[in-house]
C-alpha cells in the first residue's frame, strides 16, 4: 500500500530475461544427424521430421561407398510444445538450444507450427554458455586430451633423441672424432693441481721431520 506501483514499459522497454529462459527452441542445422531421437522422446509429438538418403563417394580409391541422411523438413509445433526440454537433453550432438526469443504470437493456431528456417534464426539469439568455475575440477575429457598430448610429445622427443644417436653412430670416424674433440675436457673432484699437493697443502712437513 505504501510503495509505488511499477509497472513494467513493454514493449519500449525489454524485460531482462534470465539466461536459462525457455523462451523457444534454436536449431543448429550442421549437427543435425536425423536420428530422430528428438521426435520420438517428445511427450506431446510435436517434432516433425523428413529426410532422404544420400549415397557419398568413397574418400579413397578402392574404398567403400556410404550413406547419409540429408535432412529435408524440421518444424516444431509450438502451439503443443510444453516446453519440457526433453528434446534438447536426449540430443546426442547438440543440435537444439534454448533461446530466450518470446516474441511469436500468432493470430492463427495454425501458424505457430515454425520450420527449420524460423528455427536456425533463433538459433542465433541463443546466449553463450556461463563461464566455467576457475576452482572446479577439470572436465575428463580435457584431462585425458592433456595426458595424450604429453604422451606423444615424450615419444617424439624420445624418438628424435634415439634417430640424432643412430645418425652419430652412422657418421665417418672423422666427424665422430671432431665432435669428441669438441667436448670439454672434464677435471677431477679435486681440481687440476690435486696430484702434486698433498691433502695439507705444499708446506707441509714430511714424516721424517723437518723439510
Amino acid at each position: 500500500m505504501t510503495k509505488k506501483t511499477v509497472t513494467a514499459q513493454y514493449p519500449e522497454v525489454l524485460p531482462a530475461l534470465p539466461p536459462r529462459t525457455r523462451g523457444v527452441i534454436g536449431l543448429f542445422e550442421e549437427n543435425c544427424t536425423v536420428c530422430m531421437l528428438c521426435a520420438r522422446e517428445c511427450p506431446d509429438w510435436c517434432i516433425y521430421i523428413d529426410s532422404h538418403k544420400e549415397t557419398v563417394p568413397a574418400a579413397a580409391p578402392g574404398g567403400r561407398e556410404r550413406s547419409r541422411n540429408v535432412l529435408d523438413r524440421f518444424a516444431i509445433d509450438f502451439s503443443l510444445c510444453m516446453y519440457c526440454g526433453i528434446c534438447i537433453e536426449v540430443c546426442p550432438f547438440d543440435a537444439l538450444f534454448w533461446s530466450p526469443e518470446f516474441e511469436y504470437a500468432e493470430t492463427d493456431i495454425r501458424e505457430l507450427t515454425h520450420e527449420r528456417d524460423k528455427l536456425r534464426d533463433w538459433m542465433w539469439t541463443v546466449p553463450e554458455p556461463p563461464a566455467l568455475d576457475p576452482a572446479a575440477e577439470e572436465p575428463k575429457e580435457l584431462a585425458a586430451a592433456r595426458k595424450t598430448a604429453d604422451k606423444l610429445a615424450a615419444e617424439a622427443a624420445k624418438a628424435a633423441e634415439e634417430a640424432a644417436a643412430a645418425d652419430q653412430q652412422a657418421a665417418p670416424p672423422e666427424q665422430q672424432a671432431a665432435a669428441a674433440e669438441q667436448q670439454p675436457e672434464t677435471e677431477g673432484p679435486e681440481g687440476p693441481d690435486a696430484s702434486t699437493e698433498g691433502p695439507q697443502g705444499p708446506d707441509t712437513p714430511t714424516e721424517g721431520g723437518a723439510r
